[in-house]
């Protein structure tokens, strides 16, 4: 059947982009992003002791947070708060002072600020203490090169319609086969079941337990062309990259001040500080770019009154230019 050949050619190039080494397998969960972390964290946390320690420093470290609530998962919280870095001195003290520790989630990209938390260093830590890594990648994944084996990245989650530029409607777990194996009989959930989810996929070569998102699995292959004609993740990684220093180089220009030190920016998303202007609105900021073709986001900082600008997609340098001089023409502060 040619649409279970699609399904087995995206499950192994999944694994292509995230690691040159062996022993590393994917697996594709129905719905939006979330239900595919919400499907890790249900399957790969043993019934009875095991431990999950999150690292939150924004919306979607909470959202992980307020899964393992949901499924009953002993969980500890470890917050940096929303403008801050995942820090790996804390999270080594974190896990020597809970020896029941057993597992550690942690978001690349937290795009309530854009936030890149630093990758290697927490993975080390986490490598060196024996646990688990759980990686939510999804605003990342596919926009900056992630070698899973060498970073010491054991679960990684992402989404169809992030990085790789496919359509909502599928996200996908990759993580090594010999884990994913002791994950029977783990979940919490029918539909998220990833082991069983997996199980379904290798031995139906391709099948899907449940109804397929067909469409969107069609565009997620050619989204996968689309990527390896582009020079693969290095080549979009620079393009996301130039983007976003066109961006934050012209915002400051004409006035914005980034929330975030440049060191800790992403090529993904960037916020800024609505003015200090009496007069400023953001809604009427909004409306006006959006009459000029630009869409934005608003602030998702409890702590702050930002704004956010993405720079992944189908989005190229030019459009951040063009982007640039529609906020100049929207400017009446």
């Amino acid at each position: 059947d040619y649409n279970l050949d699609v399904v087995q050619d995206i499950r192994a190039r999944l694994v292509a982009l995230a690691t040159t080494s062996p022993g590393y397998t994917s697996v594709l969960m129905q719905g939006s992003g979330t239900f595919a972390v919400e499907a890790a964290v249900g399957s790969m946390m043993p019934k009875s002791g095991g431990r999950l320690l999150v690292c939150v420093n924004g919306a979607y470290g909470e959202r992980i947070v307020t899964i393992a609530k949901y499924l009953g998962i002993n969980s500890t919280v470890l917050d940096f708060g929303e403008l801050n870095r995942v820090d790996p001195v804390l999270l080594a003290n974190a896990i020597d002072a809970e020896p029941s520790i057993t597992h550690v989630a942690i978001v690349h990209n937290e795009t309530t600020t854009g936030m890149m938390n630093p990758l290697p260093e927490t993975a080390m830590v986490v490598k060196t203490k024996g646990k688990i890594l759980m990686l939510d990648a999804m605003s990342s994944f596919g926009g900056m090169p992630i070698d899973l084996a060498e970073i010491g990245v054991d679960v990684l989650i992402s989404s169809a319609n992030k990085c790789i530029q496919g359509v909502p409607g599928f996200g996908f777990i990759i993580t090594r086969r010999n884990l994913i194996e002791e994950w029977k009989g783990n979940a919490r959930s029918l539909s998220l079941d990833a082991f069983e989810q997996w199980q379904t996929m290798e031995k139906g070569h391709g099948k899907w337990r449940f109804t397929s998102p067909t469409h969107v699995v069609r565009a997620f292959q050619q989204a996968l062309n689309e990527l390896d004609e582009e020079g693969g993740i290095v080549a979009r990684h620079a393009r996301y990259s130039e983007s976003q220093r066109i961006l934050v180089r012209g915002m400051e220009s004409l006035g914005f001040k980034a929330m975030l030190p440049v060191e800790h920016h992403s090529p993904i998303i960037t916020a800024f500080f609505n003015p200090a202007s009496q007069e400023y609105h953001f809604d009427e900021f909004y409306r006006r770019l959006k009459k000029r073709g630009f869409v934005i986001y608003p602030g998702k900082v409890s702590q702050a009154d930002c704004f956010r600008i993405g720079t992944i997609g189908e989005v190229y340098p030019d459009d951040i230019r063009r982007l640039i001089g529609a906020v100049k023409e929207s400017i009446w502060w």
